[in-house]
């Protein structure tokens, strides 16, 4: 087959390098000969049109990009958002890093569409004035902000976030682009714009884990103004921003006033005894028992060995693996970018401002008689 010419090696490279990896892991990664890959980068003619398609699809990039003689222009290819994540985390993996480029792309597609509505109501994003250096009155007022009431589920939370003009997608539980790579540690990450932040959560075994997760990035965003990309640890740590977005996140979810639901008499002596002790608790605020012990940790209501013992034996519990269920794959679009996306997507479309085939694009590539359905559901 006839090879491509005129490949601009150094954008290949470049590519490499920005996703961590040498060129022979790029052509082992795709089943191209190591030996082609290197005639390009010596600048010779070594691969046909589909291969470079191929390095195109992986490096998230259209083929005219390395077809192109100047060199990269970092600025101009990653947004100031995601070079603070990749500064932050430097070990990204490639998967991550194109996973949260398609979380941008998506924005841009809600920024359009809502400019296509003449909607801009979805876009005032007007947060509160907020003591940075107090995080539990901070949460106490964006409490109020988001009129939250005393019972609530992550859909909850979520519903009164995506309401203030801040997107919500949680990455989905099957295979496909919008799965966040399990193998890796990352749990969940903030874009922080003036308009139209985003918080993306990684969907975990426990939907109350997740709505921490969501109010831990909620306070970069309001806190910090700022990016952020989190691991475990960083929902554990007692340090700088972390620990202010950890604080701002368990005062949010489980006010003082809370706590004098809890009766401390009744605490089991076992460990193993605290989530049924706390149950009537974890349902009505939507949390995991370790945010609840963590706030009795806070206020001097629980030892910190009685904690550590907890999340050791959590840590050892081992989460009975769920059997697949009936996937509707109609409503998954909904699960992974949340009400405000989809709706702004099905109204752009009931306008006539995008065909159904581009609708269908937005929404993970929905087949039409499912995207008929979501219409129906919603």
């Amino acid at each position: 087959m006839e090879r491509i010419q005129a490949i601009n090696p150094e954008r290949i490279k470049w590519c490499c390098a920005d996703y961590g990896i040498t060129p022979s892991d790029l052509a082992s990664e795709l089943g191209i000969a190591t030996t082609s890959i290197e005639h390009v980068i010596a600048g010779e003619d070594g691969i046909t049109f589909q291969q470079l398609q191929k390095i195109a699809k992986y490096f998230n990039r259209g083929v005219l990009f390395f077809l192109e003689q100047t060199p990269v222009d970092e600025t101009q290819i990653h947004t100031p958002q995601f070079r603070t994540l990749a500064n932050q985390k430097p070990e990204l993996s490639a998967k991550l890093k194109a996973f949260i480029e398609r979380v941008e792309k998506q924005r841009e597609v809600y920024l359009s569409l809502c400019e296509d509505l003449d909607d801009t109501e979805r876009l005032k994003f007007n947060p509160p004035a907020l003591p940075k250096q107090n995080p539990q009155e901070a949460a106490r007022i964006v409490r109020q902000w988001l009129g939250l009431t005393d019972k609530n589920s992550f859909d909850d939370y979520r519903t009164a976030i995506e309401a203030r003009s801040i997107l919500v997608f949680r990455s989905n539980g099957y295979n496909g682009k919008w799965q966040m790579p399990k193998e890796n540690p990352i749990i969940g990450f903030s874009l922080y714009y003036k308009t139209c932040p985003v918080v993306v959560i990684k969907k975990q075994a426990s939907v109350a884990r997740q709505s921490f997760t969501l109010m831990h990035e909620l306070g970069h965003l309001l806190l910090h103004k700022s990016s952020s990309i989190d691991d475990e640890q960083d929902m554990q740590s007692y340090q700088g921003k972390e620990r202010e977005a950890n604080t701002f996140a368990g005062c949010l979810l489980v006010p003082d006033a809370f706590l004098a639901s809890i009766n401390d008499v009744h605490r089991p002596e076992q460990v193993s005894e605290y989530d049924v002790w706390l149950e009537p608790q974890r349902k009505a605020w939507g949390v995991s028992g370790e945010v609840i012990l963590r706030r009795l940790l806070d206020v001097g209501r629980l030892s910190q060995e009685q904690y550590e013992a907890y999340r050791q034996w959590k840590k050892r519990l081992l989460i009975p693996k769920k059997e697949g269920g009936i996937r509707y794959r109609s409503r998954e679009p909904k699960q992974i970018f949340g009400n405000t996306f989809v709706r702004t997507v099905l109204d752009a479309l009931s306008a006539r401002y995008i065909t159904a085939a581009k609708a269908s694009s937005y929404l993970d590539s929905l087949k039409i008689e499912d995207l008929h359905q979501l219409e129906h559901y919603l």
